[in-house]
């Protein structure tokens, strides 16, 4: 692993705790959840189409015909991701929903690396990967029982790990997207064009009975989602093929989950704060003790 990959992969996976909190910011400023995760695709997608348009590469979405059907539907990950978060940053806290993320991510992307899913270069099961797997699953289980009234929240919680399990699965069809275009920033356009077009039409399904919106009150950094998203995309499928889905996905959610708990404990981004406990330290410590051991 090249280590500039270490530092700039861990950045990368803060930058989703910012875009959590700015996409918290942007829904209750439009009063629904499901327009805020459609602006906030858009302005990514228009950002990428822009940088592809600038380098000369957007010429590349003229081979999207000749592509696997199955390569074009990488952004659907981020539709769901995104509005997983809105969902559950206010309600469960940004320690809470990342570390359910990451259990999600880890898992899945330790399984894309041992199947060889999906294009992913076969990697077989180690012992150090196999005992990572499950310290960042009870991990994850001792932050979820840390929270008052954790019982009642198993339904956010599934919502959470199926989110958090979107996002390997995203990272390898957006890399076989780059290689069949030859073109990143044309690709993360692309995949930016999918989410937001997914997240229009169940706009248009759910047909909100407000159009009151309160964009004055959106802070500066509450525009930042969409960039954070379309930087967090583009480096993941870059860096998957390069040094593997366990790794790459492995750094981005020990970033994220360090600045979940300085979100928490100072209530950054104008959420909440709320107070970490040992129990709540111990699943972060276990959880990355498990990252570790995946990426030894």
């Amino acid at each position: 692993m090249e280590a500039l990959a270490v530092p700039f992969l861990l950045l990368v996976g803060a930058l989703l705790a910012v875009q959590a909190g700015a996409n918290v910011q942007l829904s209750a400023a439009m009063a629904h959840p499901v327009g805020a995760s459609a602006l906030q695709l858009t302005i990514a997608a228009a950002l990428l189409t822009t940088l592809a348009a600038v380098l000369g590469s957007l010429g590349a979405l003229g081979g999207l015909d000749d592509v696997a059907a199955w390569h074009l539907a990488g952004g659907l990950g981020s539709a769901v991701y995104i509005t997983a978060g809105i969902l559950l940053f206010p309600r469960l806290g940004a320690v809470m929903t990342v570390g359910l993320f990451i259990a999600g991510q880890m898992l899945v992307s330790l399984a894309l690396d041992a199947a060889g899913a999906l294009g992913v270069a076969r990697t077989p099961i180690g012992v150090a990967e196999a005992v990572g797997a499950g310290a960042v699953t009870a991990g994850a289980a001792l932050i979820a029982r840390s929270q008052a009234g954790a019982r009642a929240r198993w339904c956010w919680a599934a919502l959470g790990l199926a989110a958090g399990a979107g996002l390997p699965l995203q990272g390898a069809v957006n890399a076989q997207l780059r290689a069949d275009l030859d073109a990143p920033i044309a690709a993360g356009a692309w995949s930016f064009v999918v989410a937001t077009a997914a997240m229009l039409a169940v706009l248009a399904f759910t047909r909100p009975r407000s159009a009151r919106v309160g964009f004055g009150r959106v802070p500066w950094w509450g525009w930042l989602g969409g960039a954070c998203g379309a930087t967090y995309v583009t480096s993941v499928f870059l860096l998957i093929p390069e040094i593997g889905v366990a790794p790459t996905i492995g750094l981005t959610v020990a970033g994220q989950q360090l600045a979940s708990v300085l979100v928490d404990r100072y209530g950054l981004l104008r959420l909440p704060r709320r107070p970490i406990s040992a129990r709540r330290l111990a699943g972060v410590a276990v959880l990355l003790a498990g990252v570790a051991l995946l990426n030894a």
